[in-house]
């Protein structure tokens, strides 16, 4: 466990969500449907909304792994902390998806509350976020 982990279950910030595993494949489509329209605005030069929208593939593709554990987050914060000590710590996914995950969140509050983007950031981002949905695609669905 991990000081923020521990943190977030103390303050209910993770908690036990049973139906969880039923529920992981919808967060897959999400995080799909989310990462099919970021490709199509970051084709249209639209790099302040492709960067919200690969932010929210990668959310939905953490909240699949998540859901799989039979658990649900209520912060973001929380949901990256989850995704470290379950499945980067014990090697499922590589650190650096973890903070590809990280940046996005950065780098998605920066054009949401800041108005402030990139075309490469965008384009570092989306490579990460197909791999990220990959992982979780391999991980939590039925082979």
């Amino acid at each position: 466990m991990t000081i923020e982990y521990d943190d977030c279950l103390k303050r209910g910030k993770i908690k036990v969500f049973s139906r969880g595993p039923a529920l992981s494949g919808k967060e897959i489509e999400a995080s799909e449907s989310d990462l099919v329209r970021a490709h199509k605005t970051h084709s249209e030069a639209d790099y302040k909304w492709a960067t919200i929208q690969i932010y929210y593939s990668m959310f939905h593709s953490a909240r699949a792994l998540l859901y799989a554990r039979s658990l649900r987050e209520h912060s973001h914060y929380c949901l990256v902390a989850a995704i470290k000590i379950l499945y980067v710590d014990t090697k499922i996914i590589p650190v650096y998806i973890l903070e590809g995950f990280q940046q996005a969140k950065t780098l998605r509050e920066e054009a949401d509350y800041y108005n402030r983007w990139s075309q490469a950031g965008c384009e570092k981002l989306i490579k990460l976020a197909e791999e990220f949905l990959e992982i979780a695609k391999n991980t939590v669905l039925p082979k």
